[in-house]
């Protein structure tokens, strides 16, 4: 009696295409076939966030002809799931001989080496591609892939509870967005990205040419929010300053929540807003750590979904209070129900900030602690990583390049008389068109 052949294939399936279809088919062929899909923090360890999660992705797998079993695969090195299912045969596209997955190739190639399985690799279908809402086709045919707000808004929390550490860049438009979205680079031999959006009040307050005092109407700010949402899909944390009256919490918070904005950091002062990173700060006021509190509690008890956040910004180091009153405070907030605790600082040494998150963590191991490394630039993100942070985020440097970049090709102009000498300092319209959704 012939002995019926166990065969296992890879696959993340975020969205099927013929060429996956290839390889099922061969596969099955073979003999049993045992699918070995990716869980979303398997993916995560090389590309972006799939559309899909694992049980959805799951029922579409398992309903295709020729796929006995699905299995789930905890990491993106298949020879962990092929050593414990020790099949006799394993099937791949053979477009794995190049790009990111070579060496796991060669790793899957000697893992099956070891025990006398085989390895039969099915030719890269053409025209077959993934798509990713993330990555750069992010149009098929002018028609533009979006999530919905929901989608949107619940995206934050998903990652946090997969991937821990994430990075986020200011957005003041559109088009920064966009650069943000589709930026990635391939580092240690991973897809390294930005992991979302942050909408600055600075940031925004500059672009539309008001100062950073909470004078912006936030009607306008939601607005290039939206915007920003309809040609983009990562998640995106809302600098609210202090929140504003009491009384308008309850709307404005509601308002955010209904666009598809998955957190908001308000900061703890009171009074007219200025901006934290002044020299002097001796005007500016930290409102009471028991009235911050309340306002705490009154957000969370009034917002209308799970998935929305509030992190609690602790302006104790700007206005020279100390850690011991930022670790009181951050205890008060984290008891008042704050889904995140964002430290600041205007030091050029991230000393305190580091400080503060190792005693934070002695108490609280869980919440989500956040840093924005404007003015402690030297401190690389592992370290960060390393004393408990689980966001870092990017405040206003897109801004400031592009003022530089635009008054540098202002004045040589003024200079020349003319743009050609400012032509190799400019990206080409074509690169920036091409950028463009559906142009």
């Amino acid at each position: 009696m012939t002995k019926i052949r166990r065969v296992y294939v890879s696959l993340s399936a975020d969205n099927l295409h013929h060429g996956h279809i290839n390889v099922i088919t061969k596969a099955s062929s073979l003999g049993n076939l045992t699918v070995g899909l990716l869980t979303e923090k398997a993916i995560l360890l090389k590309k972006k966030l799939p559309l899909l999660n694992y049980n959805q992705r799951k029922k579409i797998i398992i309903s295709i002809k020729g796929v006995k079993k699905v299995v789930p695969q905890n990491e993106w090195d298949d020879t962990v799931n092929i050593q414990k299912l020790k099949p006799d045969i394993v099937v791949h596209g053979d477009d794995w001989k190049y790009g990111i997955e070579k060496d796991l190739r060669a790793k899957v190639i000697k893992c099956l080496k070891k025990y006398g399985g085989k390895l039969i690799e099915i030719p890269h279908a053409k025209n077959a591609k993934s798509f990713n809402i993330h990555n750069k086709d992010i149009t098929d045919n002018n028609l533009v892939y979006s999530f919905t707000p929901d989608m949107r808004r619940a995206s934050l929390k998903k990652l946090l509870n997969i991937k821990n550490f994430l990075i986020f860049m200011e957005a003041h438009s559109p088009l920064s967005a966009l650069i943000i979205e589709k930026t990635s680079i391939i580092k240690n031999k991973k897809e390294k990205y930005f992991d979302g959006f942050w909408s600055s009040s600075l940031t925004d307050s500059t672009l539309f040419g008001r100062p950073d005092t909470e004078s912006l109407d936030m009607s306008l700010r939601l607005n290039n929010i939206d915007k920003i949402f309809d040609v983009t899909s990562k998640p995106l944390i809302m600098d609210i300053d202090t929140g504003g009256k009491f009384e308008h919490l309850k709307m404005k918070i509601n308002s955010i929540e209904k666009i598809g904005i998955s957190a908001v950091i308000m900061e703890d002062k009171t009074g007219l807003k200025k901006n934290s990173l002044f020299e002097d700060t001796s005007d500016q006021k930290q409102e009471s750590a028991d009235k911050f509190a309340k306002k705490i509690k009154y957000i969370k008890e009034n917002q209308i979904t799970n998935d929305f956040m509030l992190i609690a910004r602790i302006e104790s180091f700007i206005l020279n209070k100390g850690i011991n009153d930022a670790l009181l405070r951050a205890k008060k907030y984290t008891k008042a129900g704050v889904d995140g605790i964002m430290i600041h600082s205007k030091q050029k040494n991230p000393k305190e900030i580091i400080n503060f998150a190792k005693n934070f963590r002695k108490f609280n191991k869980i919440i989500p602690l956040i840093c924005v490394p404007s003015t402690y630039n030297q401190i690389k993100e592992d370290s960060l990583k390393k004393v408990g942070f689980n966001i870092v985020i990017y405040a206003n440097q897109l801004l400031r390049s592009s003022y530089y970049a635009m008054l540098n090709i202002a004045t040589d102009i003024l200079k020349n008389s003319r743009a050609k000498e400012s032509e190799k300092k400019m990206t080409s319209i074509k690169k920036i068109i091409n950028l463009i959704p559906g142009a």
